[in-house]
């Protein structure tokens, strides 16, 4: 139950081609054992705008929180176990 809530609330902001974006589907998946949803930027002029540089960006849905790389295991765990912090959820 707790994966598939995990995958659920996670969506990596991505791109076609971007190997950092490959490596950080990775080591998401070997922190938690489970995978985000990716989003793909190029498709939306407002999250190209907002991610292009910032690329892979971890976010997490109920909070509205993000990580941008590069970030680690560690910082997924802690990602997925923090509670809302007062930022509305996207």
């Amino acid at each position: 139950m707790q994966e598939q809530e995990n995958k659920t609330n996670l969506v990596l902001y991505a791109t076609l081609g971007c190997h950092l974006c490959e490596q950080a589907e990775a080591l998401i998946l070997a922190a938690v054992g489970a995978t985000a949803r990716r989003v793909e930027i190029s498709e939306d002029a407002g999250l190209l705008e907002r991610y292009a540089i910032r690329i892979p960006v971890l976010h997490r849905r109920d909070t509205g929180e993000e990580l941008d790389w590069p970030f680690d295991a560690a910082a997924v765990r802690r990602l997925l176990r923090c509670g809302k912090r007062g930022v509305d959820p996207i």
